[in-house]
């Protein structure tokens, strides 16, 4: 039997387990390296791969910090934030492979392979994907739509990159946070007479969003759009927009 189709279902046992005893810090994942980095070249979503890959190095000092992190150890805020920084980080490093050459992560792929299944990210002592790490480990162990929102595909129709690593103290802040974010950008998401205009996210996940995404936009949904939506809820019908795959770069 491959290894790698029994090591997804163990570690999820492993982390249930151990959810509700681990008694580890909050802090015990360094991040700063992270966070000086997303600071100087994360501005309002947009990324500096260029700044980057100025300091490609740091940025693989930081991936060899999560390399040797036992995730099973953290704290569960811990371990969520842990992964999506991992995420996160990884994709800026699958980008800065073949940066300034690309226009687009997808590129990056092949006919045969996506860009999110190569086998490029060293956590736990495995060789992930990209998708392990969301579809084998963020969206089943910690159920939470707003994951969505948090973890960033390099391209303009993803929600923003933070400017700061996600963190155990914060992290319910930060979710709220990006999916107000996404939720309220009306080049993402708008009503147009009695029609929800959405990201494709929300038909590419709808089991996550409760397949019900006018409640779940709704729910989040602030300013005129909020104004909008609750004059004519049972009405709305639901149109997915054209995701923008170019890179979320200058």
């Amino acid at each position: 039997m491959n290894t790698a189709s029994i090591f997804f279902p163990v570690l999820l046992l492993i982390m249930f387990f151990t959810a509700s005893s681990s008694s580890a810090s909050d802090n015990s994942v360094d991040n700063s390296i992270y966070a000086d980095l997303l600071k100087k070249y994360v501005k309002n979503g947009i990324v500096d791969y260029q700044g980057f890959k100025n300091e490609e190095y740091r940025l693989d000092e930081y991936l060899k910090i999560l390399e040797n992190t036992q995730s099973i150890e953290l704290s569960v805020n811990e371990r969520f934030a842990f992964y999506i920084n991992a995420y996160n980080a990884w994709t800026i490093k699958l980008v800065l492979t073949n940066y300034p050459g690309i226009k687009s992560i997808k590129e990056l792929g092949s006919l045969f392979k996506s860009p999110w299944k190569k086998k490029i990210c060293r956590i736990d002592r495995q060789l992930l994907s990209l998708d392990d790490i969301e579809h084998k480990i963020l969206r089943p162990t910690f159920n939470d739509p707003r994951i969505h929102f948090a973890v960033n595909c390099a391209s303009k129709g993803c929600p923003v990159l933070i400017s700061e690593p996600y963190a155990a103290k914060t992290i319910e802040r930060q979710l709220e946070l990006s999916t107000q974010t996404f939720i309220n950008d009306p080049q993402k998401n708008y009503l147009q007479g009695d029609t929800l205009y959405v990201s494709s996210i929300f038909k590419w996940y709808s089991q996550d969003f409760g397949n019900d995404v006018v409640r779940f936009v709704s729910k989040y949904a602030s300013g005129t759009l909020m104004a909008e939506l609750s004059a004519g809820t049972d009405k709305i019908k639901v149109r997915y927009l054209d995701y923008d795959w170019s890179l979320n770069g200058k």
